[in-house]
């Protein structure tokens, strides 16, 4: 009995309070800030458009489309190269324009993914806890999306110039050609990224963000079609140009019409001339800007 009250620890009296020092230290290393974490941010976003560090289900779609993109340009280099045509079969401003599913179903495929998970399982606020704002959360995924559908539009017009010059094909007008094409698609891929991010960024459904991205695409271009072609057929070309403000695809096929030599789509062929070229510039750096408050002002809500 003596025995066990020795190994007894003697008790605290009342009042008396212990620090004890269990091994926690201050952190002393540098502090990376917003701009590490902003950087971070973008490059896991745009990994994850591809499906990079993710399971392999999630790389089948974006790795797939990204083939389809790239097998007809492929297809038209090497039919140039065995029948030594003097030029291509599309031009560089063109390709896009002809691939328009495809790119609409990648961002309505990936703008969710960029999004719509930190919205469903709320951990948007978990990144503004850390020194990160709405700005650059919002800038972070704008531009990994805005990127990777660059390296979507823009990896078949590079198919395409390097075949062009294996043809032996003009240089300069080969050069200037892919030029103006890589303008085209790099304000298609901002456009197409900041209607589909404001989209996808209403619904934590990634179901329901895929089919209203959808939708807004092939709506929006179907009918502004169907309008172009009534106009066309009831003889006011006038019009043409203006209806072409209210689709992303017709937009970015009526500033590269005005601006950047391209062959206009537009029913007769009709495109925007200078001034109404002005008008679709502004119109689609405007609505770029526009994409950009709208999520900027969405988030700020939903990190609150």
């Amino acid at each position: 009995m003596a025995a066990e009250q020795s190994l007894r620890t003697p008790a605290t009296p009342a009042g008396d309070t212990r620090i004890h020092n269990i091994g926690y230290r201050s952190y002393d290393g540098p502090r990376l800030g917003r701009a590490y974490a902003r950087r971070s941010l973008y490059s896991q976003s745009l990994r994850g458009a591809y499906g990079l560090g993710r399971s392999v289900k999630s790389k089948v779609l974006p790795m797939l489309l990204f083939v389809v993109m790239c097998v007809p340009a492929a297809i038209m280099v090497a039919v140039a190269v065995a029948t030594k045509a003097k030029d291509l079969p599309v031009d560089y401003t063109e390709y896009a324009i002809i691939m328009q599913a495809v790119i609409s179903l990648y961002v309505a495929s990936q703008a969710p993914v960029a999004v719509s998970r930190d919205l469903r399982f709320k951990t948007v606020p978990l990144y503004f806890s850390r020194p990160i704002e709405t700005a650059d959360y919002v800038l972070a995924k704008f531009a990994a999306l805005a990127s990777a559908l660059f390296a979507l539009t823009a990896a078949p017009l590079l198919v395409l110039y390097l075949g062009a010059l294996l043809a032996k094909l003009d240089f300069t007008d080969q050069t200037k050609g892919f030029a103006q094409g890589i303008v085209s698609v790099a304000l298609l891929s901002l456009l197409l990224a900041g209607i589909g991010l404001v989209i996808a960024a209403v619904t934590p459904r990634r179901g329901f963000g895929i089919a209203a991205v959808i939708a807004v695409l092939t709506i929006s271009y179907g009918a502004v079609s169907t309008l172009q072609a009534i106009a066309d057929a009831q003889g006011s070309d006038g019009s043409i140009a203006w209806i072409g403000l209210f689709s992303p695809i017709t937009l970015i096929d009526g500033v590269q019409t005005a601006f950047l030599g391209a062959t206009s789509t537009f029913p007769g062929g009709v495109g925007p001339d200078s001034t109404e070229g002005v008008v679709y510039v502004l119109f689609t750096l405007g609505l770029i800007a526009a994409c950009y408050g709208l999520l900027v002002r969405r988030y700020k809500k939903v990190g609150l």
